[in-house]
């Protein structure tokens, strides 16, 4: 009877996917995720007991879609120059009360295609035409390089140049003259001065870096060229543009009312 309950058991213990012992005790079963679970038997007699787990795999949650934020609308906003924020550009002397200029901060498009603030001194009287041809620029993603104060380059005029820097006001005179420049008057503003430089009647630039675009017209970024929408626009509120100067031409260099 020993032989036949053995066999009984083998044959219940394979029903179940059992792997069962000769003797009573615990039995080791395996479910259908792997894990062990436990048969019972008593006598002669096996009882099983099987554990069925079913797992169910979750979803993963698809990543969001990276979306580009819009660029910053255009902001302009005018105060008054205090005498610490013009340590440079400006003195007792100059043909300009430091009462009658003004700060211009304002947003504008870089090479790098962000949105930056800027800063130009400007005289009070010309304040809405720069914040009405700047937001024209901005919109048209005009590219501009950099927009300080000279005085971030105490008020010398090549190193600013150099730097690609845009500015207006300084109190200086014109390039070789010994009369004031319309900038000594905040009436005059270079624009990109490295890819619109200053280019004498011979052909010659005062800047290494701007030698390449020393000849009109020239197709690249921040470029200003005789009667383009940059041109235009300041000729709409009655600016002049240097690049149309005989001989000598200074294609960064826009005033109001010419000079």
């Amino acid at each position: 009877m020993a032989s036949l309950g053995k066999t009984f058991l083998a044959i219940g213990c394979l029903a179940a996917v059992t792997a069962c012992g000769e003797s009573g005790g615990a039995a080791v079963q395996t479910s259908e995720t792997g894990a062990a679970v436990q048969t019972s038997r008593s006598g002669t007699g096996a009882t099983a007991q099987t554990t069925k787990t079913v797992e169910t795999a979750e979803t993963p949650t698809p990543a969001p879609t990276p979306t580009r934020t819009a660029p910053p609308a255009f902001t302009s906003k005018v105060s008054k120059v205090t005498r610490a924020q013009v340590p440079y550009s400006w003195r007792p002397g100059c043909p300009v009360p430091l009462g009658d200029l003004r700060m211009v901060t304002m947003t504008y498009w870089g090479f790098d295609d962000r949105a930056h603030t800027g800063e130009l001194v400007v005289h009070k009287a010309v304040t809405d035409d720069i914040q009405k041809v700047f937001k024209r620029l901005y919109g048209w993603r005009f590219p501009i390089k950099k927009m300080e104060r000279v005085d971030a380059y105490k008020g010398d005029d090549f190193d600013s140049i150099e730097a690609n820097n845009t500015s207006a006001f300084n109190c200086r005179p014109a390039t070789g003259s010994s009369s004031w420049s319309k900038h000594a008057y905040g009436r005059a503003i270079d624009i990109n001065p490295r890819e619109n430089p200053y280019v004498t009647a011979d052909g010659s630039v005062a800047h290494k870096n701007a030698r390449k675009f020393a000849d009109r017209p020239v197709d690249a970024p921040g470029v200003i060229n005789p009667g383009d929408r940059v041109v235009r626009a300041f000729e709409s509120l009655g600016w002049e543009w240097g690049g149309y100067w005989s001989g000598t031409k200074d294609y960064q260099h826009f005033s109001k009312g010419g000079g």
